[in-house]
């Protein structure tokens, strides 16, 4: 059979699946059942049983679902007050002043999460009400809030990167290492934004912050030590080899139940709940993962990947053209898939196509992460949308379009990355690694 109808054939029973509501986990598992059952001679239920087990019970895995709860514990404790407390004196005296709390809490909220949506609620509720209380405009909280939370994609620790890592057998500790400057970068990105719009539109007129002297200032970053220390505690022993990133992740659990006991906000009913919201995620993104992997097994029984790994290569597109072929390709596909989806779902066929164009797969966990961040703030399933239309009661295309120049930033990050590659692969070369470090 053709490589373009066993494409179709393989695209058609997906987009049934999807599209009748089925989990996107169980539409890759019934892709993959469909496929090896019609163009293989392999027996399906022992395939589907051994690589579902073999998906479920890495080593590597376990940082994830470590990862997803402490951002619960943090999620559930004073930490956005605190944190917003500590960050408004320093924010207040930059052009554009307080919007940055967004930008900025973004980033330091990411470093303890590893999810868009807790970065975006957590630092939503504690920001949007006090910038409206200021008069900032309304466009700019909302736009800053949406692309600012993506940076709980790439910051480690990132659960995307988690998965981008299982899926292609990369070490998890050198793709956090690797996000640290991009994230940064973007952010400085986001912030410049900011500072030039607040310099040229005449309707941005905020209510002026109280001076504070010095010493203030000194006195209410106290607030935004207990945070800090925790993300020198999981990425600092990650960079210098002291831990493996799931190590870093039960130390980030640690420190966070520590951190909410020293708040005093950690009872039972915190702890309950942060640990059934911590299950609920890890198994919905789990049992993806588990799809993806029989669906990457399936396609690789009918030769699906190589052919289109050797379809890309006889085109003899260059390097540059590859990557701008697959960011269109994201982009899109972003616009139907959630981020995780969109990485485990692609994987089995961009993996052989990348590693043939010479591309470095650290560099590219950073790139695909980057596309996927687009993907967070683009209709119709803009993941950060949804949650911020259910925290402002805006309409979706308000949201959407206030979100619009954020979109555009990320697409100058991916030239950045591009022209400037060591901006990924500078620290991941340069750290120290313990054997295992995945």
């Amino acid at each position: 059979m053709e490589q373009l109808e066993l494409i179709a054939i393989f695209l058609f029973i997906l987009f049934l699946l999807l599209g009748t509501g089925v989990w996107v986990g169980l539409a890759l598992l019934g892709v993959a059942f469909v496929g090896m059952e019609l163009f293989t001679s392999r027996p399906v239920g022992d395939a589907m049983i051994t690589t579902i087990w073999s998906a479920s019970s890495s080593w590597t895995l376990t940082a994830l679902p470590l990862f997803i709860w402490m951002g619960e514990i943090l999620f559930r404790t004073r930490l956005s007050q605190d944190m917003f407390k500590g960050l408004t004196p320093w924010m207040a005296g930059l052009p554009g002043g307080l919007i940055h709390t967004n930008i900025v809490g973004c980033t330091v909220f990411a470093a303890v999460s590893g999810s868009s949506a807790a970065t975006l609620t957590t630092v939503g509720k504690m920001s949007i009400p006090e910038l409206r209380k200021r008069n900032y405009p309304e466009h700019m909280i909302i736009g800053t809030l949406a692309g600012a939370a993506t940076l709980g994609l790439m910051i480690p620790p990132s659960l995307t990167l988690i998965v981008y890592g299982v899926t292609i057998n990369e070490s998890i500790s050198k793709l956090f290492i690797a996000g640290v400057l991009p994230g940064l970068v973007l952010a400085g990105m986001f912030m410049t934004y900011v500072a030039v719009y607040s310099k040229v539109s005449s309707k941005y007129n905020p209510d002026p912050e109280p001076k504070t002297n010095f010493f203030e200032k000194i006195g209410n970053s106290r607030f935004l030590i207990p945070v800090i220390c925790l993300i020198a505690v999981v990425i600092g022993s990650m960079y210098l080899g002291f831990a493996t990133a799931t190590e870093a992740a039960a130390f980030g659990v640690i420190g966070a139940l520590v951190l909410a006991a020293g708040q005093k906000s950690l009872n039972w009913s915190t702890f309950t709940e942060s640990l059934m919201g911590a299950t609920r995620t890890s198994a919905m993104i789990a049992l993806i993962l588990a799809g993806a992997a029989f669906l990457s097994l399936a396609m690789g029984f009918t030769g699906l990947p190589r052919a289109l790994a050797e379809w890309i290569a006889g085109m003899e597109l260059t390097r540059f053209e590859l990557l701008m072929a697959l960011l269109v390709f994201y982009i899109i596909l972003g616009c139907f898939l959630d981020g995780i989806s969109s990485v485990v779902l692609t994987m089995a066929v961009v993996e052989p196509m990348i590693r043939q164009a010479g591309i470095d797969v650290i560099w590219f966990g950073i790139f695909i992460v980057v596309v996927v961040e687009m993907a967070q703030i683009t209709p119709p399933i803009g993941f950060n949308l949804f949650v911020l239309q259910g925290m402002t009661r805006h309409e979706m295309s308000y949201i959407a379009k206030a979100a619009i120049p954020m979109f555009f930033i990320m697409v100058v990050m991916v030239f950045v990355l591009i022209f400037v590659p060591e901006l990924a692969t500078y620290l991941p070369e340069n750290m120290n690694t313990r054997p295992g470090s995945g």
